[in-house]
């Protein structure tokens, strides 16, 4: 089930997911008060259809990692939910899978109690049911901090795996340098640190411990690491790889031809452009991906998604994690 470092893949896989984080939660981790009200269902009108299309042409199979509240009447008003509903169920009509990124993306979900754990699960859980008619497989928590008691919620649920451990400490760093310098400023981010025992966990695929989901255990629940590279440990997620110059990311994507499988993760304001969709100023100033135009990013994951089907079989998360206990067995 799992292989080291230096371990070629008996067979290549490759799984593509997109965490469908709104506006609002970018607002929350730059400390820039509420959001624009008529942008909050930007990234799902905007990006999936983009995505979608780039995934259906190379026969790419996505997760869509749902924020439940989206779905929710109550939150976003009966019009946008019922787009929304409409939207993903094409998606899985399509053969894309759904999965649960919580109800309301709270980041210290965490640090929450069981209830409020299940609250949060419970609710985007509930809504994604009503699309797919079909128990939910697989969970990404909000900025990738997996607790024990949210790994029980989930065996509890049944889920299949989970998706939320990034051991990348070039990440970890990158957020306290952003934490720290909204504290200097006297403002407070939204996002709280990852449990810094998760910069240690495992790389490939691997059954999680109960108690300490960082490390190998017999868990229920499979664990699917979002992909970094072999030893450096550096990100290979949709964002730095948009960001990278072309020489770079060609010797990222070298550097992931060890892995057994490459959980290339996404988030729908890749595919959002700051011009064309209208964002504020004072949220492009601070994300330094909606500096670069639509059609240079389109282009880059067309290059990258390209180059992983060239050599990968396509799958969902599910699909890999089936995979994974296959191999266990």
């Amino acid at each position: 089930m799992t292989r080291g470092d230096d371990a070629g893949p008996a067979e290549p896989l490759v799984a593509v997911s997109v965490d469908l984080d709104p506006l609002p939660c970018y607002y929350r981790i730059h400390a820039l008060g509420d959001a624009p009200a008529e942008l909050r269902d930007l990234v799902l009108r905007r990006a999936v259809p983009r995505l979608a299309e780039l995934c259906a042409r190379h026969a790419v199979p996505a997760t869509w990692f749902v924020v439940g509240e989206d779905l929710d009447e109550r939150a976003v008003g009966a019009t946008a939910a019922a787009a929304a509903h409409a939207l993903l169920a094409e998606r899985h009509a399509a053969g894309d899978e759904l999965g649960n990124h919580s109800h309301t993306h709270p980041y210290d979900l965490a640090r929450r109690s069981p209830a409020d754990v299940a609250r949060e699960i419970g609710g985007c859980d509930e809504r994604l049911r009503a699309i797919t008619g079909r128990p939910i497989a697989g969970f990404r928590a909000p900025g990738y901090d997996l607790s024990p008691v949210m790994l029980a919620e989930l065996a509890r649920r049944g889920y299949v795996y989970d998706s939320s451990i990034y051991p990348a400490p070039g990440y970890y760093a990158a957020k306290a340098a952003v934490m720290g310098a909204l504290r200097v400023l006297g403002r407070a981010s939204g996002a709280v640190m990852t449990n810094p025992r998760a910069l240690i966990a495992p790389t490939d695929p691997y059954r999680p411990s109960m108690s300490a989901p960082w490390r190998r255990g017999q868990a229920p629940v499979v664990e699917l690491p979002i992909a970094v590279t072999p030893w450096t440990r550096l990100p290979a997620i949709g964002t730095t790889l948009i960001l990278a110059p072309p020489w770079l990311r060609e010797r990222g994507l070298a550097a992931m031809r060890r892995r057994v499988l490459f959980n290339l993760e996404l988030h729908g304001i890749d595919l959002i452009d700051a011009e064309l969709d209208g964002i504020p100023g004072e949220l492009v100033a601070r994300q330094p991906d909606l500096r670069v135009p639509l059609a240079q990013k389109l282009a880059a994951l067309d290059e990258v998604l390209g180059a992983l089907v060239a050599e990968r079989r396509a799958v969902t998360l599910h699909q890999a994690a089936a995979w994974v206990q296959r191999e266990a067995a």
